[in-house]
């Protein structure tokens, strides 16, 4: 029934890629030196909107973790959200009201789509389970592909929403590009490093472990990469130093500067992990910087100043965090699997700087102070939305933990410890965590069934 869905899913992508190849978008309704008409959006261009939200923003990350975790479910809500997305697409294509001038959003739609449709191909292959002569080798490298690219959608699914954001209200354009590339940037990293903590905060310790490298390594190495690209890409050496160009090279400096000495401090003499302040420092300064940051419109600044104080508490709750919560460890209890509450705070208020800064572009700030929009409305929702993204964010790693390891729980509480510290559980659960990776991401056999590559299929329960 399932593979039957699927196909029935590829013969109306074909159908609906043929149509749309055919439709051109108008754009006789766009004055010029504008990037849309004065229209309002319409419905259909609405449902096209929510749809493509409910498939690639919930239903895909959805499906990737219940695919991680070998669930029977991944094929439903992955091929759901397949038919939803194509549906989605035609409505794109469909649309009255509003026109649009070429844009990113609209270009990057076909590589999108065929990325799906490539996954799609792979899922039908994978449930096939040709698993005799050639297509035993080829199998390990779909499987492991189809995995790869089932993680990396959700990363370029909210690249294609900024895109589509920032096309349905025509900004970044001409002498906005610049900062409002930098906005965005910025604001999806600050976003990106938050998930990266609440991961490493509640599934992510063990991994840590077995690296053998504090978290402040890594968080350092990628500060002192940015703060380099910073540095050279901030300012067009050669030319005069305009606007903000000093005060943005010179965050980028202190960014690769101080992200050296994180890595420097991040081991002990005698190789061990080692905790340091430096990358919540880095970030307290960066928000005290941002804090202060010179904007044409009060609004503009006093968003700005939110931002900056956001960021800064982030900071600063690392550092408490580091210094008082855990005392330098890595975790309070062995296993990782129960942080303090405290804990929380950091990934989350990284989440809301993101959103600050990617709401705080010269275009939006201007259409919000020509609304009279206080400052106070506009932070509250950017909250909101921060607090939503978080909670998502939270249910999927729940997901995983619970079936992960919430069978190993029960049979763990009663058994023996080594040196009575709990790391035998731990040990045991870093071997489960390498056995449950990539590698079989959609098989669901039944139990009788005799594959040839049982290691893919077997159900993380079911080893002893």
């Amino acid at each position: 029934m399932e593979l039957r869905l699927t196909m029935r899913g590829l013969t109306l992508a074909a159908l609906l890629f043929s149509q749309a190849s055919a439709h051109e978008h108008h754009g006789d309704k766009i004055a010029e030196g504008h990037a849309i008409s004065e229209d309002p959006i319409d419905s259909i261009l609405w449902i096209h909107i929510l749809v493509q939200a409910v498939a690639w923003g919930i239903l895909f990350p959805t499906g990737m973790v219940l695919g991680i975790i070998r669930s029977r479910l991944h094929v439903p809500v992955q091929t759901t959200g397949s038919l939803l997305a194509l549906v989605g697409y035609f409505l794109g294509h469909k649309h009255k009201g509003r026109q649009f001038a070429p844009n990113a959003h609209a270009k990057f739609v076909p590589t999108l789509m065929f990325t799906l449709l490539a996954q799609v191909v792979m899922g039908v292959y994978l449930k096939l389970h040709l698993e005799r002569g050639i297509h035993g080798k080829i199998r390990k490298v779909v499987v492991k592909t189809h995995g790869w690219v089932g993680k990396l959608m959700p990363v370029v699914s909210w690249v294609q929403f900024v895109l589509g954001g920032i096309a349905s209200m025509g900004f970044c354009r001409n002498d906005h590009m610049g900062q409002c590339l930098a906005h965005f940037i910025m604001g999806s990293a600050f976003i990106a490093y938050g998930i990266l903590l609440t991961i490493l905060l509640l599934v992510g310790q063990l991994w840590l472990r077995k690296t053998g490298r504090s978290q402040e390594f890594f968080d350092s190495m990628v500060i002192a990469a940015w703060g380099c690209v910073n540095t050279f890409t901030e300012h067009r050496w050669g030319g005069p130093w305009v606007a903000n160009d000093l005060q943005h090279t010179t965050m980028g400096i202190i960014w690769w500067c101080a992200g050296l000495v994180g890595i420097w401090l991040s081991r002990t003499r005698d190789g061990r992990p080692k905790r340091n302040l430096i990358p919540g420092i880095v970030i307290l300064l960066t928000g005290w910087g941002m804090s202060a940051h010179p904007q044409h419109l009060p609004i503009s600044s006093m968003v700005h100043t939110i931002f900056g104080y956001t960021l800064m508490a982030a900071g600063l709750a690392r550092i408490v965090e580091i210094s008082f919560v855990l005392r330098d460890k890595d975790t309070l209890s062995a296993d990782g699997n129960d942080p303090n509450s405290f804990q929380y705070l950091t990934p989350f208020l990284l989440y809301a700087s993101g959103f600050l800064f990617m709401g705080a572009t010269e275009e939006q700030m201007q259409i919000l102070a020509d609304a009279h929009v206080t400052h106070v409305s506009y932070v509250f929702i950017l909250y909101s939305i921060a607090f939503l993204l978080f909670l998502f964010v939270n249910l999927l790693i729940h997901l995983y933990a619970v079936h992960v390891w919430g069978e190993n729980a029960k049979g763990d509480a009663e058994a023996p410890r080594a040196n009575g510290n709990g790391y035998a559980r731990a040990d045991r659960r870093v071997r489960d965590a390498e056995e449950f990776e990539l590698e079989g991401l959609v098989s669901d056999d039944d139990d009788d069934a005799v594959p040839i590559e049982d290691k893919e299929r077997r159900p993380l329960t079911s080893r002893s």
